[in-house]
Formats: C-alpha cells, sequence, structure tokens
C-alpha cells in the first residue's frame, strides 16, 4: 500500500502540484501590470482611516496596486483600473494619490525580477521533463530509453533546485523590501495627523499565492532529488 501511494505520489501529484505552483508563481509575479489587475498584487494603497482613528470604515478613494513588473490605479472605488506597460525595471504610476502622501514607494532593483523571471523558465524546463521522467514507461520504448538516462535526472532535478532556490530567493527579498515601504508610508501617513490622506499599505495576496506555490513546487523537488540519489545509490 505503502509503495503504491509513493508511486502515485511521484507519477500523478508531484506533476500536478507543479504545474499548480508554476502557474500561481507566475500570476504572483505577473499581476497586477500584466494580468488580474485589480485582484491580485504585492502591495495595495487603499483608503482606510485606520491610521487615523483606529477604526475601519468603507470610504471613497484612490487605490493603487504594485507588484514586481509594474503597477495599476483606479481613482476611486468605482473608476476604471490603468496599468503600466511590464517591465523588468517598473517606474510605479502614483498619479492617482493625492499629492500630500509619503513618496516612500519605489520599485525594487532591476535584479530581483529578472532572477524571479529566470527562476520561472527553470521551473517550466524542470516541469516538462519531470513530468516526462515521471511517465516515461508510459511513452514508448525509445522514448523511454532516452528519458533513463541519468543526466537527464541530474539536469531535471538541479533545474527544479536551482528555480526552487532563486524564486524563493527572490520574492523572501521582495517581500522584506515592500515590508519596509509599507511600514514606513504607514508611519508617514500617521505622523501628518488630521491633514493626512486617509490611506493605508499593505503587503497583499500576490505573496500568499508565491508561498503557496512554492510549498507545492517543493513536492516535485524532493522527488526529483530523491530519485537522483536512489540512482546514484544503486551504481
Amino acid at each position: 500500500m505503502i509503495a503504491g501511494l509513493s508511486k502515485s505520489v511521484t507519477l500523478y501529484l508531484a506533476p500536478v502540484l507543479s504545474l499548480t505552483s508554476l502557474f500561481l508563481i507566475l500570476f504572483a509575479y505577473a499581476a497586477p501590470a500584466l494580468l488580474l489587475h485589480s485582484k491580485v498584487a504585492l502591495l495595495v494603497v487603499s483608503p482606510s482611516s485606520m491610521l487615523m482613528n483606529s477604526s475601519s470604515r468603507a470610504i471613497d478613494g484612490p487605490t493603487v496596486f504594485l507588484g514586481a513588473l509594474g503597477s495599476c490605479s483606479r481613482p476611486n472605488n468605482k473608476g476604471p483600473v490603468t496599468c503600466t506597460p511590464p517591465t523588468l525595471s517598473p517606474t510605479y504610476d502614483l498619479s492617482a494619490l493625492p499629492p500630500n502622501v509619503p513618496k516612500l514607494l519605489d520599485a525594487p532593483t532591476t535584479s530581483t525580477p529578472a532572477f524571479i523571471a529566470i527562476s520561472i523558465g527553470f521551473s517550466t524546463i524542470f516541469l516538462i521533463l519531470f513530468t516526462l521522467i515521471s511517465l516515461r514507461a508510459s511513452l514508448g520504448p525509445k522514448l523511454s530509453a532516452t528519458l533513463e538516462r541519468p543526466a537527464l535526472h541530474r539536469a531535471s532535478a538541479w533545474l527544479g533546485f536551482l528555480g526552487f532556490l532563486i524564486g524563493l530567493t527572490s520574492f523572501l527579498i521582495l517581500r522584506m523590501w515592500f515590508g519596509k515601504a509599507v511600514e514606513d508610508f504607514n508611519t508617514g501617513i500617521a505622523q501628518g495627523g488630521s491633514n493626512a490622506p486617509q490611506l493605508i499599505a499593505q503587503t497583499s495576496n500576490g505573496f500568499t499565492m508565491a508561498w503557496v506555490g512554492y510549498a507545492f513546487f517543493a513536492v516535485p523537488v524532493i522527488c526529483a532529488l530523491a530519485r537522483l540519489h536512489v540512482t546514484a545509490g544503486g551504481k
């Protein structure tokens, strides 16, 4: 029973988790500039009175959605959403915010989004190789023999490990960057007193999607590394 469960995890569950994780990470990376404009972001500046009187009530005002590749904004709760073109070196459009907001919402350095793009590329190749290797018994004798090569197993495991490590580290850097921006922005609003705009900055659901994505991605990576270890031990 345990052997059957282990086989099912390796053959079916791990590739599905790898595919799911890739979509989650891609959404967290591309939003909001490229897709899910007002649904997913890494940081959101929204109207709120919480910093003024410690109570949250619904108020109307501008909202800005920031991500790794750009930003989107709307002038009020029901207004149209406009976005900047996606790029590895974005300049956030904060024109929807009042002129007296703290000027503390800067885009991360170009290298961080670039490293995430590299990790997504590694993860995509890993997904293809890992799925083919897992299902090689069903792909015919010639292709199955090709997929049995140890070099291909090593390449798959290393691509998965590098994609996981580079991507997770890059998102952790983004989390620290935006976390500091949120803290400084909210401190500036609170220090402005009654003359400050009723806004609050918060890290958003893009990071949650990234953490879930990498938790899922860890399963196929561990399977690939375990398979590589078994193959090496059998020599």
